[in-house]
Formats: structure tokens, sequence, C-alpha cells
């Protein structure tokens, strides 16, 4: 039964569908189609005026649905292989912005989780927010020791209206599925399942703050990147506390070109902070829109908002390596064969077929500019040909895929002649040379020596352990031989014993009938 407060929402987010004129759209559905005539009766259908295309209205719907559904479709607006395009187009530009809470709200929330005064804390904080998302809002201020922060405040309640709107997102995958020819193969309760994880992890800013640690640690000293210092005495659920940084906005082009920004350096820098962060380290920051990067000129990234990270399984990091060399070098059956080993597609597709597929993907992009092809648009091809084979869906790769996106788009609107296939090739590359060498796997020895040399003096006494497991094994085994055989000898007598019985018997009733 439908809780009244979940009764409510679901009747306010049909009267803001309706309200769009998204209500042709909920009638085409295979669950409604066979009354959506009734539509036609209503005088609404005919008054109501709907001049914007279907993807404008659907992203104007969203952004009055409210954050948690702005930031659903700007998961699904990385996902081309599962939308028209000119709704993924349309879903890009969903801003999540938000009216700012009250300042008195926020120093309210602070004092709670610090459990000190907001003067104690700060020499100055600044009641006017820097900016306002659908998670967080960002409050400027000042140590005692003179430092410039930035303060990251949650908003207040934002966990029971997630999870309430979470809720109704699940059923929705639910009638996805139950009503919808292409749900097995989209899996769309585990898609929603990866879109809720990273989202709950926006509410917990430790973890935010520690991702952030992680990160800085990794780019300690490099010229690639820059990410602020954590300040973990101020640091809550909450509440975090971290270095303010100056920079410009990535997507500000003439104050970058005004500073003098290197725009090829950026664009190439870009691609290779994607490969180290995805191959070197296996964490990787996965909000990397233009509102999270900054540029110190000529050519320095600095990141923030780490909420959404991402990594890979050992498995899927070498599949994902394989698939990119091979795409690199045409090997199109290599690609064919990856996919089916990594169990993207099912095994019983045909290598051949497949391979035919994708080469007829490919061959038409490699054959113009280097300058003009897009990988991110390959990939998107390329799920939409798989879907003819079954390609299943790969909820670990969406936050991968969805990144690879955003780097190539910012790097090609600050280099449009960006060659993201030379640069990431002798990235990929030198990783499989220094993952899979002998070089590789004589050092990958050498690191388990210690282990196996703090083993060795239990070695003999394992072998005499196993010696002496298999010589019992070996003599229960013929003990159980014995006895099955005694077991099968008195099944022979029971049997020959009953077969006289049987033949006594006859042979009385037999004599019994003659004698009559």
């Amino acid at each position: 039964m439908i809780r009244p407060k979940l009764l409510l929402r679901l009747i306010r987010i049909n009267w803001i569908l309706v309200n769009h004129g998204l209500d042709e759209i909920v009638l085409n559905t295979h669950l409604f189609r066979s009354i959506r005539f009734l539509a036609y009766l209503s005088p609404y259908y005919w008054l109501h005026k709907k001049p914007d295309s279907r993807a404008v209205r659907i992203r104007q719907a969203l952004e009055d649905l409210g954050p948690v559904y702005v930031k659903f479709g700007q998961a699904l607006s990385t996902r081309r292989d599962l939308l028209p395009e000119d709704i993924s187009d349309e879903l890009v530009k969903l801003q999540d912005r938000v009216p700012p809470f009250s300042s008195d709200t926020a120093r309210r929330i602070i004092e709670k989780e610090l459990g000190i005064s907001i003067d104690e804390a700060f020499a100055q904080f600044d009641a006017e927010p820097m900016a306002s998302a659908s998670v967080a809002q960002v409050h400027g201020a000042v140590l005692h020791t003179g430092e410039q922060v930035v303060v990251k405040v949650l908003r207040p309640d934002i966990e029971d209206r997630i999870h309430s709107d979470m809720g109704l997102i699940y059923e929705l995958a639910r009638l996805a599925e139950r009503f919808w020819a292409d749900a097995r193969r989209l899996r769309p309760m585990e898609v929603v399942a990866e879109f809720e994880r990273t989202t709950l992890d926006e509410l917990d800013l430790v973890r935010e703050a520690a991702n952030a640690a992680k990160i800085r640690r990794n780019f300690e000293g490099s010229e690639l990147i820059y990410i602020p210092e954590i300040h973990w005495p101020l640091t809550k659920q909450k509440v975090m506390v971290m270095e303010r940084i100056h920079g410009i906005p990535v997507g500000e082009i003439d104050q970058l070109r005004a500073a003098g920004a290197d725009f090829k350096l950026l664009a190439e820098r870009g691609v290779e902070i994607f490969f180290t962060q995805v191959f070197r380290d296996n964490f990787f920051h996965a909000d990397m829109h233009p509102g999270n990067i900054f540029v110190d000129p000529p050519a320095r990234y600095v990141a923030i908002d780490f909420g959404i990270v991402g990594s890979l399984s050992i498995s899927d990091q070498h599949y994902l390596a394989e698939n990119f060399l091979a795409f690199f070098n045409r090997d199109y059956r290599k690609v064919a064969e990856m996919h089916v080993e990594s169990g993207w597609v099912p095994r019983t597709t045909r290598i051949e077929e497949f391979e035919s597929a994708i080469r007829s993907v490919c061959e038409p992009i490699f054959e113009k500019p280097l300058k003009d092809i897009s990988f991110g648009q390959l990939l998107l091809r390329l799920f939409q040909t798989a879907r003819r084979f079954d390609m299943n869906v790969q909820p670990q790769l969406v936050l991968l895929q969805k990144t690879l996106l955003n780097i190539e788009g910012l790097g090609r609107q600050l280099y449009p002649e960006l060659d993201l296939w030379q640069t990431a090739k002798p990235f990929l590359e030198q990783w499989f040379h220094e993952r899979m060498g002998p070089k590789a796997k004589i050092t990958k020895l050498l690191k388990q020596f210690p282990e196996f040399a703090e083993q060795f003096p239990e070695v003999p006494g394992l072998i005499y352990k196993a010696l002496d497991n298999a010589a019992n094994a070996s003599h229960q085994a013929e003990l159980h031989t014995k006895e099955l055989a005694l077991l099968r000898e008195q099944m022979d007598e029971n049997n020959r014993r009953t077969l006289w019985v049987l033949l006594l018997s006859a042979a009385l009733v037999s004599a019994a009938v003659l004698l009559q």
C-alpha cells in the first residue's frame, strides 16, 4: 500500500508531467497504449499548447521536479546509448543550481556539527553563500590562523527528500522492467541502484573529504592538477572545510586567453589526468564538469567537489585498456573478442558477425581527419550497435563513460584540434608494458618474495601433511571399496535367497492347485 506522503509526491509528479505536455510520452508506453485514445476526448489535450520540443519539455519537467531528478537527468545525459539524440543533447543543459537556504540555518548546522560556535571556529564567516547546489552550499571563511577556506554545508532535510524521491525512481524502474522490451538488456534497477549509491555518497562530507585527500596524495607535487587541502578538525558528516583556491573557471575561455593559458597543453593534460586516474591510480574524479574545474594559468588544473568518485576492478581495467588499444590499432576482432570474454555480450555471439558490425561503425570514422574524430561519440555509436547483440549495460562503467565524455568535451572546448587518440595511445602502451611486461612480472615476484620466505619454514610440514592426507585418503578409499564389495556380495546373496523363496512359493502353490 502506498503511503500518503508518497502518494502526494506521485500526484505532484504527474501534475508536473502533464503541465509540461508529457502526457503524450506516457500514453505512448506499452502500458497505456491501448487506452491512449481516451486522451483525445479531454478538452485539456486540445487547449493546452506545446510550443517547445519534447526534449525541452522533459528538461523543464526535471528541473521543476527537484534536485534528485535534475541529478538523474544529468546522469542519463551521458548515456546516449539509452536515449534519443535530441533528448540527450537537451539533458546536458540541466543546471544543478537551486536557491540558497538561509545563512542562519547554515550557522546552526555548522555549530551543531562542530560542537562550537561560529566565532570559535572561524575568525570570519561570510553570510552570503558563494554557490548553492542541490545537495549543499558553500560559504567563504577565514581561520584564526589567517588561512582562507571554504565551508561546505549540507542542505537541511536533504537526506529524507532524496530517500523519498529515490523510492519513486525505483518504482519507475520496476515498471520499466515489467513493460519495456529493452529493460532486460538495459537493467534499469541496477542503473538506478548505481545512481542511488553515488547520490547518497554525496551526503557524507567526511567521505568526500577522504576522496579529496586521496586524490591530493596521488598528485602531490604534480604540474598537472592541484587538489585543495582538507582541514580535518573542522570536517564532519554535514560540514567540510577546505583550502580556498583561486583560479579561472575552465569554461571562461576569454578570461583564460587574457591570462595567457596554454590551451593545447591544457587539453592534452586533461586527457593525461583522466587516464592516470583510471589506470595508474584506479581512483578517478567522476564529476569533472566545468563547474568543478578551474585553471591556474598557464596550464595547471585545480579540481573541487569530490563527492562522486569511481574505481574499477582489475579485470575491468584490463579489458578496457585492451579495448582502447585495439580501437587505436583497428583490431576489430580483438574488440569483439574482448566484449565476449568480459561477458559484456553473450558468449553465444558470433565473433565474425560482431566484428563486422564494429568495423562498419569504426572504418568511416577513421577515414576522417584526426581532429574531427570524437572518441566519446565513437563509443556511443558502438554501444548503439551492440544493442543488436544483446549487450548488457555495465553499471560499473557508467561513471567512467560519463567522465570520459566530460574530459573530451572540455578538451575540445579548450583546443578543438585535440587528438585524443595520439594523446592516450602512448599512455596505454606504457601502462600495458608496466603491468604486463617481463619487468612487471619480476617486480611482482620480488614483492611477494617476503611472504614466500615467511612461509618457507612451514613448507616441509605442509608437504608431509599433504602426503599423509593423501595416504589416509588412499587408505580410506581402499576401505570404502572393500565395504562396497562386501555390501554388493550381501545384496547378491539376498537376491539369490529371495529368488529361491519365490520359486519355492510358486511350487507350493502349484502343488496345492494340482492336489485339489
